[in-house]
């Protein structure tokens, strides 16, 4: 039978399926200008938002687009309505968290009759909550947490009978807890910790019939502990640190409470005795540290603790046996008590002592214990991850035995095992050529199948604010499997990248959600909404064992470099639409692609692609005319490039990385010059590429590296540099092992004031500014003087353009996917991924500590900023100081720490500018001999060929890569040179 079409009937399918096509989108369109015309915002929420609008302040102008008088039809940023009726939509939700908004809450915000969430988590409001808030009947979440709100908690937010949560943490509110908020009946989370509320806690809360957290620490609540918390059935965790209770006892009610996973009362001055928690069966979580209570140990406790902390109080007696047979103990701290007679025989053969899985510190210092078991010693023999501290045990101490000895040194940190940023990224042996820009490869792929499948993550930025264990570490797999069965995704795309361990104990987590790995690499809008909605609405699946949990960031980034956080996940009529005009689009490309098929069919194909030369042909000539009028950068053919390496001979090789290869090269005249070739096919180095030439072809300063050239024959990509006899800043101090080759303080002052000098020009001369972006030890080459270029600028980006401010600021950033190397990575920009000039300030903080201490800015664990810091608080700065660079002036140094240690401080604001960097490095300059500061970007004395013209770019060896993929260790800088002594002797 013939199946082949006629062509009549060709011509019949293309006219059908053109006109359903055109009907369709003629219907949609009259739709979409039906409802636009039908949904108005009603003018009382208008006038609510413009005075909320007039009430704050706007620095990095989030709010842009708020003009008009259609708050719902314009789609103002963070203003969220719902469908119209009777003509009129309403505002439902307010969402501006992380925006750095300052000023006052406007009192009008009280007239959003439909609010049902009010976002304002994260920014710099001041003055007081607006009692007029009490009027937002449908407000089911209250998120006011991470401002500087002073005054009172409004009596009025007692009359909001549908909310859910609470939150005005880490704030300075003072005053009492309303009576009021006793009516609350459906609040589930009341987060008022870290404030300054004064009085009681009201025993009405105890009335409560939903509560489920209630988190009151580290404020200056006084009084007693009301015994009618315990009335409240659901409250899982209840955490009280830092009060100054007066003269509180725990109440007995306090053991019935039986679905409480945590009790944390820390340092909350109280007396008594313990409470019989026996039958508390739910409590995982158990801190009564820092307290005045008396008695003796309970012989029973929970068999689910992860946790006890007991220490600083005044108990006596005996260590009860039940406390050796907790099996899924990490943290058993019974420090600073008046317990006396042996340890117990069950301390060391209970499960958690034979165990080799996790951290478990027993912390036992400053009691009167007279002995130790043998069961013990030998199990701090065979499992290094048991930590038994016994200083001040004086009849046990004075034994004459080395392991004894050991365990009775002085300790005082209970996260010894854990460090307090661990990075829990993975760096697979992929080619980084496989993703595309953006894109990562996915964990769980290659650790199961070896594989390098390449998909676009979302970073979320995720906070447990109050988990029932001391250490993280045993529980990530369960974390990340906890996410995946909340987002309703494979466990597979859910991957912790990092965690730190802050007060309280608290975690912030870093997370990595990957498309599906037999997908699409890329999330759908509509799935990506879906996962935001999750996130921030509180709505993952309860678990009391990590407990409360707070979105803190949310990015993703869709084939493009630059992103914006997404603001929302409700979808309004209007995004409905938009959905339903994607699929109608769909539907249209499937029949695209038969019409294409059907015309392959009678031979009307297309070729399957141009060729590469073509390809790129059009970039290729724009990069000419970029650099036609530009005299220093040439272009060579590649015959040249060829004649200069050897035809790229594997004897002129001195480095490569993800990006290609780099090579040293001779060129006609005898100039030495590195020769950057980027890999044949490579999708990533073609951003890069052109990038470098476009940002290199006008930066001119003698403390940046020079491009001199450019070859785009036969679509390469091969960029030449001025050649740096010494390379990296990183070679030449892991070169100081050699006493010859050690660079002295004068030196390493010489080359910190050069690279701070370009950077400042990036930052304050460069028009438009440039953000560098990945400032590392392996990004600064020095010439046969040792004098610093600034290089490898294929992770730059331009500065937005802000004329109302003077210079740049902490103001002016780029919303962008986070790029860097670990250990130089400016922590704000991980977290919020807001590119600014003090991102490239604590990168080049990190480079000063390096000069000083000679450390790696990671290495077995450790932190340089941590333990800089560390040392510099406890005065012993000279014991970290880097002995290879020989004498120093005292007085030339502490400045030189202190400027380092402000340039890594956490808070961007209270970084220095670099401007003000240089200046601080010029005064110290002049505490020391006189620097050699001799240029070298002599361009005059490059003659090159006849077939040089334009300019280009500095770009580094490494491609663009993602923030994991990103690392210090390979030595693929630009001139990263394995340098012959012929050549260039060190």
């Amino acid at each position: 039978m013939n199946t082949r079409m006629s062509r009549g009937q060709l011509r019949r399918a293309l006219l059908f399926s053109v006109t359903t096509a055109a009907l369709c989108i003629s219907l949609l369109s009259l739709s979409l200008i039906a409802l636009e015309a039908e949904g108005v915002s009603h003018p009382v929420d208008v006038a609510a938002l413009k005075s909320f609008l007039s009430s704050i302040n706007d620095p990095p102008k989030e709010l842009t687009n708020w003009r008009g008088e259609d708050p719902c039809g314009d789609q103002w940023e963070g203003v969220f309505c719902s469908p119209p009726i009777a003509g009129t939509s309403r505002v439902v939700e307010l969402r501006l968290l992380n925006c750095r908004l300052s000023g006052k809450i406007a009192p009008q915000l009280g007239n959003l009759e439909s609010l049902q969430i009010l976002d304002l988590m994260w920014n710099q409001l001041s003055g007081s909550i607006p009692k007029e808030l009490g009027n937002l009947k449908e407000l089911t979440l209250m998120l006011l947490n991470g401002n500087n709100l002073t005054g009172l908690i409004p009596e009025e937010l007692g009359n909001l009978h549908l909310l859910n949560r609470f939150q005005i943490d880490s704030n300075q509110i003072s005053g009492p807890i309303p009576l009021t908020f006793q009516n609350l009946v459906s609040v589930k989370h009341l987060h008022m910790n870290n404030n300054s509320l004064t009085g009681s806690i009201p025993k009405e809360l105890g009335k409560l019939p939903k509560l489920v957290h209630l988190l009151v620490d580290n404020n200056k609540l006084e009084g007693s502990l009301p015994s009618e918390l315990a009335n409240i059935s659901t409250l899982q965790i209840l955490q009280l640190d830092n009060n100054g209770f007066s003269n509180a006892t725990i109440p007995q009610s306090f053991g019935s409470m039986l679905n409480i996973t945590k009790l944390s009362m820390r340092n909350c001055n109280l007396h008594g005795g313990l409470p019989d928690f026996s039958r508390l069966s739910n409590l995982q979580y158990l801190d009564l540290s820092l307290n005045q209570l008396e008695g003796k140990i309970p012989s029973k406790f929970p068999t689910e603790l992860t946790a006890l902390d007991l220490s600083s109080n005044l108990l006596n007696g005996s260590i009860p046996d039940v406390l050796g047979n907790l099996s899924k103990l990490q943290l058993l701290s019974l420090k600073d008590n008046k317990l006396s007679g042996p340890i117990p025989p069950c301390f060391g053969t209970g499960a958690y002592f034979t165990s080799s899985n996790g951290e478990l510190i027993l912390d036992l210092q400053k009691n009167s214990l007279s002995s130790v078991p043998t069961n013990l010693t030998n199990a701090v023999k065979f499992r290094p991850n048991l930590f038994v501290w016994l200083h001040g045990n004086h009849a046990i101490c004075r034994t004459n035995n080395t392991l004894i000895h050991r365990l009775c040194k002085l300790h005082h940190d209970i996260s010894l095992g854990e460090s307090k940023e661990t990075d829990n990224s993975y760096s697979p042996s992929c080619d980084p050529m496989t993703c595309s820009s953006g894109e990562e490869p996915i964990p769980a792929v290659f650790y199961s199948q070896g594989l390098c499948r390449c998909a676009m993550p979302i970073v979320v930025g995720y906070r447990l604010k109050s988990p029932s264990f001391a250490f993280f570490t045993p529980f990530i797999k369960g974390y990340e499997e906890w996410i995946a069965r909340g987002l309703l995704v494979s466990p597979d795309q859910v991957h912790l990248n990092s965690f730190t361990k802050e007060s309280g104990p608290r975690f912030s987590t870093i997370l990595k959600i990957f498309p599906t790995v037999n997908g699409p690499r890329i999330f759908t809008e509509t799935e990506l909404l879906r996962i935001f909605a999750i996130f921030s609405g509180w709505k993952m699946p309860p678990n009391d064992f990590y407990g409360p949990q707070e979105l803190l960031s949310f990015n993703y980034t869709l084939y493009q470099d630059d992103i914006h956080a997404i603001s929302s996940y409700h979808q309004s009529w209007k995004e409905v639409l938009v959905i339903v005009l994607s699929s109608t689009f769909g539907v249209l490309a499937v029949i695209a692609t038969l019409i294409l098929l059907i015309s392959k069919h009678y031979g009307f194909k297309r070729k399957a692609g141009k060729s590469k030369a073509s390809r790129w042909q059009g970039k290729n000539d724009e990069i000419r005319q970029i650099l036609m009028n530009v005299s220093e950068v040439r272009e060579l053919r590649l015959e040249e490039v060829e004649m200069a390496t050897k035809s790229f001979e594997e004897g002129t090789l001195v480095g490569q990385g993800g990006y290609g290869r780099v090579y040293r090269g001779f060129l006609s005249d005898g100039q030495v010059v590195a020769i950057k070739r980027a890999k044949e096919g490579s999708r990533q180095g073609h951003h890069e590429f052109y990038t470098e030439i476009e940002l290199l072809s006008r930066l001119h300063h003698r403390n940046l590296v020079c491009l001199l050239g450019y070859c785009i024959d036969q679509d390469e990509q091969i960029l030449v540099y001025e050649y740096m006899p010494n390379g990296t800043l990183k070679d030449r101090l892991a070169a100081t092992e050699n006493e010859d080759g050690a660079m002295d303080f004068a030196s390493r002052l010489k080359v910190a004031l050069g690279a701070a000098r370009g950077i400042r020009y990036l930052h304050v001369e460069a028009s438009p500014p440039i953000f560098h972006r990945d400032i590392k030890a392996s990004n600064i080459l020095l010439d046969g003087q040792d004098n610093p270029r600034v290089a490898d600028f294929g992770l730059s980006k331009l500065a937005p353009s802000l004329p109302e401010f003077e210079g740049l600021s902490i103001h002016a950033h780029v919303s962008t996917v986070v790029k860097g190397t670990p250990g130089y990575l400016d922590p704000e920009y991980f977290l919020t991924h807001k590119l600014t000039d003090k991102s490239d300030v604590y990168s080049f903080g990190v480079v000063l500590l390096e000069l000083i201490t000679g450390m790696q800015p990671i290495a077995n664990g450790k932190n340089i900023v941590r333990e800089v810091k560390h040392a510099y608080d406890a005065g012993e700065l000279f014991n970290i100081v880097d002995n290879r660079m020989g004498t120093y002036p005292k007085e030339a140094l502490d400045p030189l720490a202190m400027l380092a240690l402000r340039c890594c401080d956490d808070d961007p604001i209270a970084r220095p500018s670099m401007n003000e960097v240089v200046g601080e490095l010029e005064r110290i300059k002049r505490m020391v001999p006189s620097l050699d500061n001799r240029t070298s970007c002599h361009k005059e004395s490059f003659p090159l060929s006849s077939s040089f013209k334009g300019n280009a770019s500095s770009k580094s060896l490494e491609s663009s890569k993602s923030l994991h993929d990103s690392t210090d260790n390979d030595a693929t800088d630009v001139f990263s040179l394995d340098l012959q002594p012929s050549i260039a002797p060190r």
